[in-house]
């Protein structure tokens, strides 16, 4: 289910979907859903609400103590800048479970310069900029330590292809490397105790996970079917199997 109060777009959010092909498609998706029937007799429904700032998760009272109970949120409405403010209206709705996927603040770095209020890297279509607004010599940030927890899949990989032609752009300048040998990075990272992988055994990884999906023979409540992979989620693990 989609909802119209959360399609009114301002001159900020037109000039994203002109400019943005990625982000044309997503909206074009998503308005498309929008002037569709919706109600499909279908007895479970996937409600997608934008513009909700998390607010409070909400506990349940007697039998129900110590259960989420609901979550509660703050309506927000656009800036007329790509952003959003919050409008002081409150929303509450019945959940049962929470699940986090918000993304996480960034952290400083030694001798780098730090916008504490959006924890990013100030910098310039990935360039990293001095406090006088200047690019820093062969120094780049992509992801979220360029542009804030924002945005999903696609536009990270817009964005690091962004940050990826402004070096190839700077190659030319850029500073030489005190050590160019290819394998120096690979003794950088053992120096400084580093558990790094290489491509090859990204490999191996992979082909583990699939192996592990090949035979996967099910759990509680789970039938026993295959399944493309199995993914291996403790880094150590990664590493071990990687390096292995």
């Amino acid at each position: 289910m989609l909802y119209p109060e959360d399609f009114e777009f301002d001159e900020g959010s037109d000039e994203a979907i002109r400019t943005n092909n990625q982000t044309k498609t997503m909206v074009n998706t998503l308005t498309n859903w929008l002037v569709e029937e919706q109600d499909t007799g279908a007895s479970r429904r996937l409600h997608l609400h934008f513009l909700h700032t998390p607010v409070e998760i909400l506990e349940g009272t007697g039998d129900g103590a110590g259960k989420v109970a609901g979550i509660r949120f703050e309506r927000n409405e656009l800036d007329g800048t790509g952003n959003v403010r919050g409008t002081g209206e409150i929303v509450e709705y019945p959940v049962q479970a929470v699940y986090r996927a918000i993304g996480y603040f960034g952290s400083e770095l030694p001798e780098v310069g730090f916008d504490e209020r959006r924890g990013v890297i100030p910098n310039e279509a990935g360039r990293v900029i001095d406090t006088e607004g200047k690019p820093v010599p062969g120094l780049y940030a992509t992801g979220w330590i360029k542009r804030g927890p924002v945005g999903l899949i696609g536009h990270t990989k817009g964005d690091a292809l962004e940050t990826i032609g402004c070096l190839l752009e700077d190659r030319l300048d850029l500073p030489p490397a005190k050590h160019p040998e290819e394998d120096a990075i690979i003794a950088l990272l053992q120096e400084r105790g580093v558990e790094y992988t290489t491509w090859e055994g990204w490999l191996k990884l992979d082909a583990h996970e699939l192996s592990l999906g090949a035979s996967f023979t099910g759990g509680e409540d789970m039938p026993a079917v295959a399944r493309e992979r199995v993914k291996v989620v403790p880094r150590e693990d990664m590493i071990g199997i990687s390096r292995g």
